[in-house]
């Protein structure tokens, strides 16, 4: 496992683990990479429904040749100030942080000197670059804004909306988590760990869906877009929980392997040793703050979704030029990631509610609901293209 870059490039190059690049954990760095995904097929999707006529350019209005205003120095300055703030101290006290990150972003721990250079610096940035730019009779205009060039726009707001969301739906996931939140909200709200990803698709669908209405796009189309493209992200993201070891493995796989199974080992049953959790046993001259493995072998839970994903994102391509039914893309897009999701928990760890004699997890609810909702979405979009009316 690569709990961090340090153990990647150790594997790679030879360099020692734990040294600076462990405070880049690896599940965050393919959660980068997760959305650059997803911002090239939507990207692709937003463009090919232009020139179909689907989507439309918007006006926007733009200001320029005018000086920076006092509002945008100060929001500048103060992110100037944070960043001074914390990489000055981070240099500095790089022994003391560890390679857990996250709670000293979240803390007061910071160097003041570091933060006021780096808020003067990003403030006068900000004030000079509108004065380059500045006219001598600053102008305001029209212009038009082409769907497919909103693309980073609406992923960066997909992430933020969707990390934050995933954050809360994770909180909520046990009363473990909920007891914990309440006893350090701030600890838990910024810790590494603890991501719902159905909260945050649920939380990002309807905070975009109300953004790009607000910009003139048929939401119902941006929706048939974006489909291909949330399940890639979601593909490449659980490639970031598979390298990391981060806990949403399966549970343990005490069946015999198949005598016909020609694939590696470790797809059928896996220990994920130096997994970003440090959970189970040690393991024997090991070297590194990342030194555990479970001592059953689970089912790598992680690596059959990205199959799933990618499966999934091969049969939604393949349709999306096939079908002319406005929103039938993203239903079936729903009722496929209902299903996987909703199989995968069966031997997935999860933490479970106590609900009527049952005992099922989270995500597995979601799942379960999200496929019934994925049916009668079908059938609405259906009905409503073949009785002429409008999406």
């Amino acid at each position: 496992m690569y709990p961090d870059l340090s153990y990647l490039l150790h594997d790679l190059i030879g360099t020692p683990v734990d040294n600076a690049f462990s405070i880049i954990k690896t599940f965050g760095f393919v959660l980068a990479f997760a959305f650059l995904a997803a911002r090239y097929v939507f990207g692709k999707e937003l463009l090919r429904m232009e020139k179909l006529g689907l989507l439309q350019s918007s006006k926007e209005r733009v200001k320029i040749g005018y000086p920076a205003t006092t509002t945008e120095i100060i929001i500048n300055a103060l992110v100037g100030f944070f960043i001074g703030f914390k990489v000055v101290y981070l240099i500095g006290h790089q022994q003391e942080i560890g390679s857990d990150i996250l709670p000293f972003i979240a803390s007061m721990k910071g160097n003041w000197l570091g933060g006021l250079i780096g808020g003067g610096l990003f403030g006068f940035l900000q004030w000079y670059g509108k004065q380059k730019e500045r006219l001598p009779k600053p102008v305001t205009k029209d212009i038009n804004v082409h769907p497919h060039e909103r693309k980073t726009d609406i992923t960066i707001r997909s992430a933020i909306s969707g990390i934050l969301g995933a954050k809360i739906f994770a909180i909520f996931e046990s009363s473990e988590n909920v007891r914990a939140f309440f006893q350090d909200p701030i600890g838990q709200f910024f810790s590494g760990s603890g991501l719902a990803i159905y909260g945050g698709l649920i939380v990002a669908f309807f905070y975009i869906l109300w953004y790009v209405k607000k910009k003139g796009m048929n939401p119902i189309h941006v929706m048939d877009a974006a489909a291909p493209a949330m399940i890639m992200g979601y593909a490449v993201g659980r490639i970031g929980c598979q390298l990391a070891g981060d806990g949403d493995w399966g549970i343990v796989n005490d069946l015999a392997q198949p005598s016909w199974w020609f694939l590696p080992d470790w797809m059928w049953a896996y220990d994920y040793p130096r997994n970003v959790l440090n959970q189970g046993v040690p393991i024997e001259g090991c070297v590194g703050h990342y030194c555990h493995r479970l001592a059953n072998p689970v089912f790598p839970t992680p690596f059959y979704e990205v199959i799933a994903s990618l499966i999934i994102f091969v049969i939604l391509w393949s349709l999306r030029n096939r079908i002319k039914i406005p929103g039938m893309i993203f239903f079936i897009y729903v009722i496929l990631n209902g299903f996987e999701r909703f199989w995968i928990e069966k031997i997935r760890v999860n933490d479970e509610i106590h609900f009527l004699g049952m005992h099922p997890s989270q995500a597995e609810i979601i799942s379960f609901i999200l496929f019934f909702v994925g049916i009668v979405g079908c059938w609405v979009v259906y009905s409503r293209y073949k009785s002429g009316l409008k999406t």
